[in-house]
């Protein structure tokens, strides 16, 4: 199935389904998170289901005969839980407490066994009864600190499945029972004290683990916090503080200078600048007056604002944004299709690799002696005359504890959730995996004109005069300001900026198609195109030749008469937004084709295209053929990303193998698209490409290694070559390595 079309189903999922995000409890793996994922998955009426472990969150797609209640079930009948309340920071905070608590104590614990082993093995010493101790100190730390290991393995073993608890709580029970099997007169080895070092490394892992999954799953808590808390509203002519959940569409909320806006609204009085940058990433202060929209959670600098509220609770922005970054966090990359196939199975597979490495080591002692006899010349762990029933164990527990689905099944997920806060922080909101593999490999950027590169609304671009421009002004904007035409409006703009005196009009008329004339401070004055010139026999032979250059520049002119003589020429376009030429120059020097789409004709749309650098113009397109042009590009082998804004631009938008919406425009264009930009400029497209080409960047890193350890790892334990604890040390790690790799995504130049 084609990328559009892709879209256009989850367009049609959107109205017809219902989509829950469930806050799964329990889950100590990947493995649990792919079995969560399979028995939510197995439920008639469930289109998609995705389970992220780092977030331990669910996100479901189902029909409207799926209810929460069922969800839930087939949960809890997988062995977990579901949280009915989001978890607050006090409780995570608590739960990490208890995490390092428990690897305080195993430490405590083991801390005796490591000592008295370097007593005997390096300085000779033998201490009476030493098994014993090593019983006593390992089972404590194997039945206290670890204790939930072994419950959530033998809970996954009652539910049919096996998870990363099982392969620990095999390696340290196989390691712990050599003790008494020493004891009780059998040839082996006793690696007891090797048990309680494997635990209490496997419970550090953990700990820091969560740690660095605290950092990588920064971006929702965030943004929830940015959130205001209460608002001031007026009631009966008072204010009167509220908690932001009781306020109500309609209200009118006053907001001080250095308050956050408490929703979003309206302005219905004052005036001041607000800073945005938490929505739009923008540092710059955006001035609001009364009309002007506002954005819950946005900041008020200066005057105190009267704010109607508009949306509240879900419907607000902020809300939306997090909404977006919970399923962009849920969703999953292409690329990871193949670590989910070995997650499945992987677990099963390494119980047979460690009783397949025990039996061979007793099968064939002789092959695997020789290469522990080899190895103790420079591993001073491998010991090769304990006897080959303790080798074979040692191997085959080396290979339980090594063996890491963990760093495979973060691999993803956590370069994704450090990617969409980022992006998040930017103004950059992406809706799926997908998009972000999909981006960094288009290879043609195609942009509508209007709304898009350009402002969408007519500016001037030229003020020819014969004599003094402001008067030039003068005249034309005191006249226009009497039309509501657009060009008009523009000329009134324009004059106000550059603070241009008003003058007195009278006996104002508008005729159609021509222009406007009327009396300005006594003088006869005409504003209008060739037409309006003739009819009242005006000679503009003078400006003919600018009119011509202006004209081939694709620009609306607009002449201006005063007396029955020419004062000169205004020239409007749809003005180019500030970075546009420098955004378009940037997306070329990464190696990719910049496009135009518009309806305009094909003279107006190459005079924009020079200006801005864009090597190919597709011009005269109505609205409804913008997604047949997209599809003929694709046809020609590129893999088309499509920026635009309009409502029209939407079916362009799905069919484009990656549509980026800008922000600015309608909820439709935005509902259509894989990536939006909350901001308005182009400079954000270049952001996004660059974010997703970094973000991409991480998962293939993380994918690496995670397949590189457990490749070169698992036959390293195999033949005996890896001590239990250094294997155990080395799995924590590779899970730890795998997610802070993906908080070094910050430091990405993006």
């Amino acid at each position: 199935m084609s990328r559009g079309a892709i879209a256009r189903r989850n367009l049609v999922e959107d109205e017809s389904t219902k989509k829950y995000t469930l806050r799964i409890e329990g889950m100590t793996c990947a493995a649990c998170a792919q079995t969560v994922e399979g028995a939510l998955r197995g439920i008639p009426g469930v289109i998609s289901a995705s389970v992220n472990f780092p977030v331990e969150r669910a996100f479901v797609v189902a029909n409207p005969s799926v209810s929460f209640a069922m969800l839930k079930k087939a949960v809890e009948d997988a062995g977990y839980g579901v949280r009915e309340k989001e978890e607050s920071g006090d409780e995570n905070t608590k739960r990490l407490q208890i995490a390092g608590r428990k690897m305080f104590w195993a430490w405590l614990l083991t801390g005796p066994v490591i000592i008295l082993m370097i007593l005997q093995m390096i300085f000779g010493i033998m201490i009476p009864g030493l098994n014993w101790i090593y019983l006593v100190l390992s089972a404590a730390v194997l039945f206290w600190p670890g204790l939930n290991t072994y419950r959530a393995a033998i809970k996954s073993v009652l539910h049919g499945f096996a998870n990363m608890d099982v392969l620990i709580s095999m390696g340290t029970l196989s390691a712990f029972l050599t003790g008494p099997a020493q004891l009780g007169g059998l040839p082996v080895e006793s690696y007891a004290g090797v048990a309680a070092m494997i635990m209490a490394f496997h419970l550090t892992g953990r700990y820091v683990e969560s740690k660095a999954k605290g950092r990588a799953s920064q971006a929702i808590k965030r943004l929830i916090e940015l959130g205001a808390k209460t608002a001031r509203i007026v009631v009966d002519g008072e204010e009167k503080e509220v908690a932001i959940e009781d306020v109500k569409p309609g209200d009118t909320m006053v907001v001080r200078p250095g308050e956050k806006i408490p929703t979003d609204g309206v302005v219905v009085s004052g005036r001041s600048s607000v800073d945005e940058s938490m929505a739009t990433g923008e540092s710059m202060p955006v001035s609001k007056k009364e009309g002007a929209e506002v954005i819950g959670a946005t900041i008020n600098q200066e005057g105190i604002l009267r704010v109607r509220a508009t949306r509240v609770g879900k419907e607000t922005f902020l809300a939306q944004v997090i909404k977006m970054v919970e399923e962009f966090q849920g969703s999953k990359v292409p690329i990871q299709q193949f670590a989910d196939r070995v997650i499945a199975v992987f677990v099963p597979i390494v119980l047979v690799i460690a009783l397949s490495t025990f039996t061979l080591w007793l099968g064939f002692p002789h092959f695997f002696y020789s290469v522990a006899q080899w190895a103790s010349a420079f591993l001073p762990w491998v010991t090769p005359d304990v006897g080959r029933i303790s080798l074979a164990i040692f191997a085959a527990v080396a290979v339980l504890v090594i063996a890491c689905p963990c760093a495979l099944g973060l691999a993803t997920p956590t370069a994704i959730m450090v990617g969409s806060g980022m992006g998040a922080e930017r103004g950059i909101l992406i809706r799926s995996g997908e998009a972000i593999q999909t981006l960094k490999d288009a290879n043609i950027i195609v942009f509508d004109k209007t709304g898009t590169i350009t402002r969408g609304k007519p500016g001037v671009t030229d003020v020819v005069a014969l004599g003094s421009a402001d008067k030039l002004l003068s005249f034309a904007s005191s006249l226009e300001a009497a039309s509501e035409h657009p060009l008009a409006r523009a000329i009134v703009e324009h004059a106000r900026e550059r603070s241009v005196h008003a003058m007195a009009v009278t006996d104002f008329e508008a005729i159609s198609g021509k222009g406007v004339m009327g009396l300005v401070d006594g003088r006869k004055t005409l504003i209008g195109n060739r037409a309006l010139m003739e009819a009242e026999r005006i000679d503009y032979s003078n400006v003919a030749e600018e009119i011509r250059r202006l004209e081939g520049e694709a620009k609306t002119t607009i002449m201006i008469s005063v007396d029955g003589h020419i004062y000169g020429v205004i020239a409007i376009a749809d003005t180019l937004k500030e970075d546009s030429q420098v955004a378009i120059g940037q997306l070329k020097q990464m190696g990719l084709l910049v496009a135009m789409i518009t309806g305009d004709n094909a003279r107006t749309g190459n005079a924009i295209a020079r200006k801005v650098g864009i090597d190919r113009v597709l011009a005269n397109v109505l609205p409804e053929a913008k997604a047949k042009e997209i599809q003929r590009l694709q046809t020609e082998g590129f893999r088309v990303a499509m920026v635009g804004d309009g409502i029209n631009d939407a079916p362009a938008l799905t069919q484009a193998d990656v549509g980026i919406a800008i922000g600015t425009g309608t909820d439709i264009a935005i509902e259509a698209s894989d990536v939006t930009l909350v901001r308005g400029d182009l400079s954000a497209v270049v952001t996004a490409i660059k974010l997703s080409r970094a973000t991409f960047n991480k998962i293939k890193q993380n994918l690496f290694w995670a397949f590189f350890y457990n490749i070169v790892a698992i036959p390293l334990a195999m033949f005996g070559l890896l001590h239990p604890v250094i294997a155990e040390i080395a799995m924590a790690a590779s899970s730890v390595n795998v997610v802070t790799n993906s908080v070094r995504l910050k430091r990405a130049r993006i």
